[in-house]
């Protein structure tokens, strides 16, 4: 069943063309990853799937009976309302589902209408075709996974990590038939991230997505389409298979570009030969010539960057922290001591949740913030360049060039030679055509080619990448990777693309969250399976302890005709209170016996009080709800 079709779609700025005659189509069940470099027009594309740009030529059709999803990069909310507020405004067929039920509960204790029971028999039936029961659970599993734990939170007062990840909660609790989405994985955290690609591997759900994350989109997709030189290729298989193929192809067009521009340097000296005999030539290899000239006159594929910048001579003394600790007011960062002495050409990853303090650690190091207690040593030769999330702190009014040569208007390189910042720019894929243009016109991806760019024109020795792959296009990456692996300084990265720490780091600073780093001797996957196996077995996975409704159960309900039934929120509510309650009680009870046990920490006694305290006046609450509820069957 076709959800999507794209039929000869074309879209361009003025000269600059981003794609030409596209087409292609996305199934029921299938999950597609669209693969580009930045600036060849992945997010223009996705804006005209919304309906908010518009093609110059070709159409999109989406099937008539499906509900379709966008998860955007810029992505736009009433500010002004709450987390809850947005959930409870969801405009899905399991909130019409759930409302026509409520309707119809109630209109059937005042009536006896043969039909009002045929409608409340249909209501039900739809409750369990789509799973409606199921619906508040599944919104707390998401919001749970993704971390939104305070959903009174009024919009306008969250960062911006924040607002991805409610952006991307609502789009999955309304659970559309085709969900298109630009980097989902951008502002979570790798465990956010695994649980994700589970998430999105469910059968019934088709995808259309961009993402730079290799892992994830191995995991979750099976067909690969690039836009590449304005036309659209498709490649169903994973992302080894996408880049086998690839190479093949341009392998091959490059060879036919050679033959064509060999045969075009002998026909045109035949067609410019005797012009006054012309007309007596062959028309139809008239016509093969312009044939020919078209394809010779085709650019040959684009070798990737080579970044060849020059690094600062490094001395034998670099980074010395000396059980440096800190710590902000509720948020525990370094409450125990860390020590640790960085050496020449070693690459160490630093992975955590969000909110551990990853980017605190960093700027700790290049000395922006001070610490509590303990040093920071700093060698007289190092030169940091620091990759941030932030970007350029520069105004976007400027002209790319402008803000290359404000930094150095010719470049050393690493084999002594130096390059001018209109060559070099050049080679980062800013053409002669591009580099006066001003930066407001690049697109995010670009933006971030051209900070890095930045960065390391500077010839640092010391590199911190706070999450690189942001925005980056694959092929940028591959690029970003070499270059790190040739790299004789030392390389610090925070990222959440596990392909990209896996590659490159000797071993990985670990932050748990609990005021600890833990320096383990490996990459990430490395230190996910040294975890595993300490346990014994896999990592646990979050399970949300909800009772499901037993549908059989409100069905015999139904059928006796009690004098009165709950809506569905009540019932929902009902059975979490007494699955609550239980747990309650026996936390009061482990707490009572703690301190009949003859504790004699002053500090230790006042904590299991305090608790205690709310356990018992959660309990005495939640009781009250349970009679009250109880009252009105």
């Amino acid at each position: 069943m076709n959800l999507l079709s794209i039929n000869n779609l074309s879209k361009a700025y003025g000269a600059k063309v981003l794609f030409n005659k596209i087409s292609f189509g996305i199934n029921y069940g299938e999950k597609v990853a669209l693969v580009a470099k930045n600036g060849s027009g992945k997010t223009t594309l996705f804006k005209i799937l919304k309906g908010i740009e518009i093609a110059d030529e070709g159409e999109v059709v989406f099937r008539k009976d499906i509900t379709v999803g966008f998860l955007d990069q810029n992505f736009t909310f009433n500010e002004e309302l709450t987390i809850q507020q947005l959930i409870d405004t969801a405009d899905n067929k399991f909130v019409k589902a759930i409302k026509e039920y409520d309707d119809v509960i109630k209109l059937s204790e005042t009536s006896t209408d043969p039909k009002v029971a045929d409608r409340l028999e249909e209501s039900l039936n739809q409750m369990n075709l789509i799973e409606a029961w199921d619906y508040e659970k599944n919104i707390v599993e998401i919001l749970t996974r993704l971390e939104i734990t305070n959903t009174a939170q009024v919009v306008k007062t969250l960062s911006g990590g924040q607002k991805k990840r409610v952006a991307l909660a609502l789009t999955l609790i309304n659970r559309p038939n085709l969900i298109i989405m630009d980097e989902p994985t951008n502002h979570l955290d790798i465990d956010m991230i695994e649980w994700l690609e589970n998430y999105l591997q469910d059968a019934s759900l088709s995808i259309l997505l961009v993402t730079h994350d290799r892992y994830f989109l191995d995991e979750v997709c099976d067909k690969i389409i690039e836009i590449d030189n304005y036309e659209l290729y498709e490649y169903k298989g994973n992302f080894d298979y996408y880049l086998e193929k690839k190479a093949e192809r341009e392998q091959i067009k490059d060879a036919e570009i050679d033959k064509a521009r060999n045969l075009y340097r002998k026909e045109v000296v035949w067609v410019r030969k005797m012009p006054k005999a012309r007309g007596t030539k062959s028309k139809s290899r008239v016509d093969a010539f312009y044939e020919i000239e078209k394809k010779a006159k085709q650019k040959r594929i684009e070798k990737k960057i080579e970044l060849t910048v020059k690094m600062e001579r490094m001395g034998s003394k670099i980074v010395e922290l000396h059980n440096i600790k800190k710590n902000y007011p509720n948020k525990n960062i370094l409450t125990e001591p860390f020590t640790y002495t960085f050496i020449p050409g070693e690459k160490i990853g630093v992975v955590g949740k969000n909110g551990v303090g990853k980017t605190t650690l960093l700027n700790i190091i290049q000395g922006k913030e001070q610490v509590d207690s303990g040093k920071v040593s700093l060698g007289d030769t190092i030169v940091f360049g620091y990759y941030s999330q932030s970007g350029m702190l520069i105004g976007e009014d400027k002209r790319i060039i402008e803000i290359v040569r404000d930094i150095a208007e010719h470049i050393p390189l690493a084999n002594g030679t130096s390059m001018t910042a209109a060559t070099l720019l050049t080679r980062f894929n800013f053409p002669p055509n591009v580099q006066f243009s001003y930066a407001h016109t690049l697109s995010g991806g670009e933006k971030r080619r051209l900070f890095l760019l930045t960065v390391l024109m500077k010839n640092p020795n010391f590199l911190i990448l706070d999450e690189p792959t942001n925005d980056l296009d694959i092929v940028t990456l591959q690029t970003l990777e070499d270059f790190l692996e040739e790299f004789k300084g030392c390389v610090l990265i925070v990222s959440h693309d596990r392909y990209f720490i896996d590659r490159l780091v000797d071993h990985t600073f670990v932050m748990e969250g609990n005021g600890t780093i833990k320096d383990f001797p490996g990459n990430y996957t490395e230190y996910r399976e040294w975890k595993a196996n300490q346990k014994g077995e896999e990592f646990p996975v979050l399970k949300i302890e909800e009772p499901v409704i037993e549908k059989k159960a409100i069905e015999k309900t139904v059928t006796e005709a009690p004098a009165k039934k709950l809506s569905y929120k009540t019932q929902r509510e009902l059975e979490l209170i007494e699955a609550a309650l239980p747990k309650l009680e026996e936390k009061k009870l482990e707490l009572e016996t703690k301190l009949a046990s003859g504790l004699s920490e002053y500090n230790e006694i006042q904590k299991i009080s305090e608790e205690l305290k709310s356990i018992a006046n959660e309990l005495d609450e939640k009781s009250t709800r349970w009679l009250e509820i109880q009252e009105e069957v």
